[in-house]
């Protein structure tokens, strides 16, 4: 059987649906982020060292797995059956190993930043307040927003020439890329106004009946309706 420890409002959210678009049983353990560091409970080093989620156990062979592309493909790979994944030794399939690195490697450390600095005044001792402030400011404004709007132009072009990151058909790979894209629509006001191409593809998934299975067993999700307003 499947264990997926889940954090609300985090990554994890990806393997939930994707255990939904494959139509394998799974139960979850829910852990609940701490309110003043927003970061994940300790309690998650004790199925793994690090802590972090998402974080599968898998009975069948006693496996324990972190990090989202390393589990998506252990699962694609032992449960999937040719489902969701291109035919290997195809154009589709280089693409769609690409989108799943790229994912966690290139486009979530800009909107990382993007979070810490944005948490950064607040976080300063009162008196030096204003000048974290401003420092925190200036490192968006020259470094992380110019590094998104990148990213986010590239999501539009590559959105403009198929329907799928990997190709014309969904794929595992954009069960990856979701959470970039929804974290992106979060973190900057009219992120994707002027992108109909990511809005269309957030529209798409967040309509998909996995998606929506998903939401109802791993609860609330801030950012399950990111974009879909966008959408036409």
């Amino acid at each position: 059987m499947i264990t997926v420890h889940h954090l609300d409002n985090s990554r994890s959210q990806r393997i939930l649906w994707l255990l939904e678009e494959l139509k394998l049983p799974y139960d979850i353990q829910f852990y609940k982020r701490d309110p003043k560091t927003m970061m994940a409970p300790k309690s998650l080093r004790a199925i793994h060292p690090l802590g972090k989620a998402p974080i599968i156990t898998d009975t069948d062979g006693n496996v324990t797995l972190a990090e989202s592309g390393a589990i998506i493909e252990y699962l694609i790979n032992k449960y999937g059956n040719g489902r969701l994944a291109p035919a290997r030794e195809t154009p589709e399939y280089i693409r769609f190993l690409y989108w799943l690195h790229y994912a966690e490697g290139s486009a979530m450390p800009p909107l990382l930043l993007k979070l810490i600095f944005g948490m950064l005044p607040k976080q300063a001792p009162l008196p030096i307040r204003p000048f974290a402030f401003l420092i925190a400011k200036g490192v968006q404004s020259k470094l992380i927003n110019p590094q998104l709007k990148l990213h986010m132009d590239y999501w539009e072009h590559s959105l403009s020439e198929n329907e799928w990151f990997a190709g014309n058909d969904f794929t595992a790979a954009d069960i990856q890329m979701s959470f970039p894209l929804e974290a992106a629509a979060a973190a900057r006001a009219g992120a994707i106004k002027n992108r109909p191409h990511v809005a269309a593809f957030l529209h798409r998934i967040h309509n998909r009946s996995a998606y929506q299975r998903a939401l109802h067993r791993g609860g609330a999700y801030a950012y399950a309706n990111e974009g879909s307003k966008a959408a036409p």
